[in-house]
């Protein structure tokens, strides 16, 4: 297979002008050049979680547009007038349970996209980082399952707590493969 380079990218010009470490250039090359990246076992694991994840969050948007409809609770006095009168531009209990869970989506899912994306360049076992991978994709389905659902505690806390430990395990990994190279 003949494999033609493509002309320098922006990203290229970019490292070539500034004064990155040997190992973060090498990242971000690896990351920002590569149109294998798919290619690479890991890095396709933590794409498939990935997805699921912000496909989740949407999942959780809808919900709780509909959990809006059904309780007549609007946000915005525009559409509180759309579906029956000022009246229903106020706050619910339900509405906001929903918004919570959506905004510990966003606290806990977007540091996972961080975290996991690096992860993926260090060249881990492609087992264990399935593993990271799905425990966190796991905790955080259970996690929103026990908040919508109102669950009885601990089951909320403890899907957060198992979730977070693939995120630290990887943020730790990072940080002494960056420690190495410092």
């Amino acid at each position: 297979m003949i494999s033609i380079d493509p002309p320098p990218s922006s990203v290229a010009r970019f490292l070539a002008s500034t004064r990155l470490s040997k190992p973060l250039a090498a990242l971000v090359r690896k990351f920002l050049l590569s149109p294998a990246m798919m290619e690479n076992e890991v890095f396709g694991s933590f794409t498939f979680f990935g997805t699921l994840l912000i496909l989740k969050m949407y999942a959780l948007a809808i919900i709780t547009g509909q959990v809006r409809l059904r309780k007549k609770a609007f946000a915005n006095p525009e559409d509180a007038v759309r579906h029956g009168g000022l009246q229903y531009h106020r706050e619910d209990p339900d509405v906001e349970r929903c918004l919570r869970a959506h905004r510990n989506d966003m606290e806990n899912i977007y540091p996972f996209l961080f975290l996991g994306a690096v992860y993926s360049l260090l060249d881990p076992n492609p087992a264990l980082a399935r593993i990271h991978f799905l425990v966190f994709f796991l905790g955080r389905m259970v996690h929103t399952v026990a908040y919508l659902l109102k669950l009885r505690a601990p089951m909320r806390s403890v899907a957060y707590s198992v979730a977070q430990l693939p995120c630290f395990s990887m943020a730790l990994q990072i940080i002494f493969v960056l420690l190495k190279h410092w």
